[in-house]
């Protein structure tokens, strides 16, 4: 019977969003959520009539623009990060989990193929690798903390290009040249498949990095009934559509 009761809610919320008038809600999110956070606010406009209308960014830039000031409606973010905004009372205590993101390895069409069956050969690849790209958000951070921890950063520092955000590193990759290697979030590879992009795989399970993520209403938001519809529906119903598009 627990278990059942936050699903009434969620639905319930999902209802009374339905029968409300329609608003435009905005949406501050991790860039590494994007393909499930669109599925998911087109599913929503289209059962309930409001409008979605999201900004993706990374975790840094995220904190610092509603620090600033910025205001939305929602924000979805790490839990680390939704506590620092909650310190200034900018978020409600309505966050509702919305799923977790590994982090993977990507390359070019016809570039070597680097084995990253394990963290030895990641670490050997890595070595052998003329380039690696990776961006300065929360998953550039983890991998150089991991290169850090392997011993072998002072080593490959020289070679490493950084950049602020995934999708830099993404394009760089596809435009790249001889044995480069990049690291994102999973979700972002995938979003770039269709222009060629490959996803070698995750990294290796003894040193894989989650990113998880909460969904939470903002205090200053101007649709505050529509916006606590969203967030019940990306943690409830919406679900599904968040798991399709990678995000665990």
């Amino acid at each position: 019977m627990n278990k059942i009761i936050p699903v009434l809610m969620a639905l319930a919320s999902f209802m009374l969003a339905h029968n409300a008038p329609a608003s435009e809600i905005t949406v501050l999110s991790g860039g590494a959520l994007e393909p499930g956070v669109r599925a998911a606010a087109a599913a929503f406009e289209k059962e309930t009539g409001h409008t979605v209308k999201v900004t993706f960014n990374t975790t840094p830039a995220m904190v610092k623009r509603i620090g600033g000031g910025d205001r939305f409606d929602v924000v979805i973010a790490p839990p680390a990060a939704i506590k620092a905004i909650a310190k200034d009372g900018k978020v409600e205590e309505d966050g509702v989990n919305v799923g977790r993101v590994g982090s993977g390895v990507a390359m070019r069409p016809g570039a070597p193929v680097p084995d990253v069956s394990s963290s030895e050969a990641l670490r050997k690849s890595v070595l052998e690798a003329e380039s690696i790209v990776f961006n300065r958000a929360s998953t550039g951070i983890y991998i150089e903390n991991l290169f850090r921890k392997m011993g072998i950063y002072e080593q490959i520092e020289s070679k490493t290009v950084r950049y602020p955000d995934a999708a830099a590193v993404m394009e760089h990759v596809l435009k790249g040249k001889g044995r480069e290697i990049g690291f994102a979030p999973i979700t972002e590879i995938l979003l770039y498949r269709e222009k060629g992009l490959l996803l070698v795989g995750p990294l290796p399970a003894e040193v894989q990095n989650y990113t998880s993520y909460v969904a939470a209403s903002m205090t200053g938001g101007s649709h505050k009934d529509a916006a606590h519809a969203f967030v019940r529906y990306v943690g409830g119903p919406g679900k599904p559509l968040f798991v399709a598009a990678g995000i665990e």
